[in-house]
């Protein structure tokens, strides 16, 4: 059985400034503090990341998945899926974008995890929880403070 978390914040950037961020896959090791490593291996016709293959520390062990990414409805929505991984079954997200005004975006981060190890139910929503939770304030900051972003 899955679960899922679903979280928002408000970042301090326009809608094209998150998504500049969200799309550059390998440089995710410099700011999101859980992924080791990322690669791109594939690309869609834009020349975006159709697969990037992760390695991160994940409900309290190493793990390596890639997942697909879909951008049909960007810059509104981006959603991906796992194409493969160690320790999970599942793993589907979306990243929603909202405008709010000229300066800031509405974000919001769903996340679907089916584990292969049998863990409580608790525990494994508290992880999803910590990932999503962690993974838009790591994101915020990057946007909002960093002039390569």
């Amino acid at each position: 059985m899955t679960d899922k978390a679903i979280a928002s914040t408000t970042i301090g950037a326009g809608v094209q400034d998150c998504l500049v961020v969200v799309l550059d896959f390998e440089r995710y090791p410099q700011w999101a503090n859980d992924i080791s490593e990322a690669v791109i291996t594939g690309t869609d016709d834009a020349g975006r990341g159709s697969s990037v293959r992760y390695r991160a520390e994940a409900f309290g062990r190493g793990t390596s998945y890639t997942l697909a990414y879909d951008y049909a409805d960007l810059p509104v929505e981006m959603r991906w899926s796992l194409l493969e991984g160690d320790i999970m079954r599942t793993c589907d997200g979306t990243y929603r974008f909202e405008a709010v005004g000229d300066e800031a975006t509405a974000v919001t981060y769903e996340l679907e995890i089916d584990l292969l190890v049998p863990l409580p139910g608790f525990v494994k929503r508290r992880a999803e929880e910590r990932i999503v939770s962690t993974a838009l304030r790591e994101l915020k900051r990057r946007v909002e403070g960093s002039s390569d972003a």
